[in-house]
């Protein structure tokens, strides 16, 4: 029996472009129980990163040359195929890479290969929806001589910036930062660079304020105001914004906003003309206003959620859904006096007349710090077979 432990050292979410990096770890355990220990065997062992892609069938349809192709050695148990007996088909493969080959271990003895691959920069983000899903894995795949593959996955991560693919890190390393005290490889200082370079491109996308106010009626006349001071944001942010009801015409009973995504499949992917798209609340507030001259609400955009992106299959697009309740009489009609006498009393009116209308803004959400998004992953960082 041999124990097989992958570690990634960063935790489980990256960015594109990313340098991966995972020890694997082979032990042949000691047990205080056995009483005839004998030396194990591995004939060889190989890992690969894979995107897995899949599609609702109701919501897409896929051309037939999109469709997975079949391969007489997947058949074949002892041919390393790092997406068998996955739903879906693979979209995005790096190239395998062999950790070892034929590795003996003594009982109570380990062995711990490091394997890196950078994360292509071009892929999909990894995303779960209503129509479609990216998922990402490093599979690593070890046999035994004369025996099947067995095959260890370690599910990850992966968030998407735009703009990283365009950049090009200055070849002349003198003039760039450096630490004399540390000894850092090529990989990881190009590796720290894009980090460094993404967390820049983050801060200053999403710290430019401005006010944006917007002025909130129907066919009656004029609710209120309502102002917010950006309309971009990076997951894990929280969503800010205020209304101002004094200056109304209509009286507000009630309001509501709901921080939303809407996933649309590409008019030449859906199943049926005119497919509606889907709609998923991620945090909302609701709040009754009668006689409220301001108020606020803060929605929290789940760092768990998937930035917006685009595909030539799908497109994540983020909003806010506003829904008012206003009266359809006057504001003085909202209270009826209930007491002819000195002490007077105010009590609400059993039925009222309403009108009730929606409203959307759109807003960008973009990815954040891998790091920062790793404390709430629902990844492990270890992941473990025994073969």
């Amino acid at each position: 029996m041999i124990e097989v432990l992958a570690k990634l050292g960063r935790g489980p979410v990256f960015l594109a472009g990313e340098v991966l990096e995972c020890v694997i770890t082979f032990t042949n355990p000691l047990s205080a129980s056995s009483t005839s220990a004998s030396s194990e065997m591995l004939a060889w062992a190989s890992a690969q990163i894979h995107c897995q892609f899949h599609a609702s069938e109701n919501r897409v349809a896929l051309p037939p040359s999109a469709g997975s192709k079949h391969d007489v050695q997947a058949e074949n148990e002892t041919v390393f195929v790092p997406n068998r007996g996955e739903r879906g088909q693979c979209i995005l493969s790096t190239p395998p890479k062999i950790l070892f080959c034929d590795l003996r271990l003594d009982p109570g003895e380990s062995k711990s290969y490091s394997y890196c691959e950078t994360l292509p920069i071009d892929g999909p983000p990894s995303f779960r929806g209503q129509s479609v899903k990216y998922v990402y894995k490093l599979t690593i795949g070890c046999q035994r001589v004369n025996s099947p593959i067995k095959l260890l996955r370690v599910p990850f991560r992966v968030l998407v910036l735009h703009g990283l693919k365009d950049y090009q890190f200055p070849q002349d390393e003198a003039v760039a930062p450096s630490n004399p005290f540390l000894e850092e490889e090529e990989g990881l200082k190009k590796d720290s660079r894009l980090a460094d370079l993404a967390t820049e491109l983050l801060m200053v996308a999403t710290s430019r304020r401005s006010l944006h106010l917007y002025n909130i009626s129907n066919t009656r006349g004029k609710v209120g105001t309502f102002c917010i001071f950006k309309t971009v944001y990076k997951i894990g942010e929280d969503v800010i914004g205020t209304f101002n009801f004094s200056e109304g015409d209509i009286p507000c009973l009630q309001f509501s906003v709901s921080l939303q995504t809407e996933e649309s499949i590409q008019e030449e992917f859906q199943r049926r003309r005119g497919q509606p798209v889907s709609f998923s609340t991620h945090a909302r507030h609701q709040e009754a206003c009668l006689h409220t001259a301001q108020s606020s609400f803060s929605l929290p955009i789940p760092l768990s959620s998937t930035p917006g992106f685009t595909t030539n299959i799908v497109s994540l697009k983020w909003r806010l859904h506003f829904e008012f309740v206003t009266s359809g009489e006057s504001a003085g009609t909202c209270l009826v006096r209930g007491s002819q006498s000195e002490a007077i009393i105010w009590t609400g009116v059993e039925q009222m007349e309403v009108d009730t209308f929606s409203w959307d803004l759109p807003i960008k959400v973009l990815p954040t710090n891998p790091i920062l998004a790793s404390y709430v992953s629902q990844f492990s960082s270890t992941n473990s077979i025994t073969i």
